[in-house]
């Protein structure tokens, strides 16, 4: 009786070895740029980058913004906010901008130039870590706010059961997002504690 090995298919198929994905080496480079042209400068790199078929070599163009609350017409209105005004970040394979991709870009409508002028110079590794560590800190705090409050200015309470009563800032919390105000309640000085959601600046 002859015998079928149906074990071989399986050790066939143990032994196929996947191909491995080389690590593309990248390296950051900083663009200054006009302060307040920097989403209309990314958006029109982008397109380059695209049009000129150098998506393996220019990999991103980074603006890196975060989500804040703005006090408008006594509302709160949610705004994004550069997170590195006048900058953009350019991430490239192999470490290496080419001269014709250096000088489309330097050519750009309100760039300024590229750190390190003609021969632009990489960010080292720690300052690539602590510009994303910027932005998981940003990140992870969720919504911020434009605009701080400083000690001794009135807000205004929206929320909670004072609600209506105008304060005075006596103590600002900026890492825990909180206030402590005091209120005068039947001509008394009170201090509550809040937290920014629960005020607004009086204009």
């Amino acid at each position: 009786m002859e015998l079928i090995n149906d074990t071989a298919p399986e050790q066939e198929h143990e032994q196929e070895v996947k191909p491995v994905v080389p690590v593309v080496d990248t390296k950051w480079y900083v663009l200054r740029v006009v302060s307040g042209k920097e989403r209309k400068i990314k958006e029109h790199l982008d397109k380059e980058i695209k049009i000129s078929g150098w998506s393996n070599s220019i990999l991103q163009v980074l603006c890196p913004i975060e989500k804040v609350f703005k006090v408008v017409a006594g509302k709160k209105v949610l705004r994004e906010k550069i997170l590195f005004p006048g900058y953009l970040m350019i991430e490239a394979a192999d470490g290496k901008l080419k001269d014709d991709m250096i000088q489309t870009i330097k050519g750009v409508t309100n760039v300024i130039h590229f750190l390190g002028k003609d021969n632009p110079t990489s960010l080292r590794k720690s300052e690539v870590n602590k510009m994303f560590g910027k932005m998981d800190e940003v990140s992870e705090q969720g919504i911020g706010y434009a605009e701080p409050y400083i000690i001794g200015e009135t807000v205004k309470i929206i929320d909670g059961p004072f609600n209506d009563f105008n304060g005075v800032v006596e103590e600002v919390n900026e890492e825990k997002k909180k206030l402590k105000v005091v209120v005068k309640i039947f001509g008394r000085a009170t201090p509550v504690e809040l937290n920014y959601m629960q005020v607004e600046k009086v204009a």
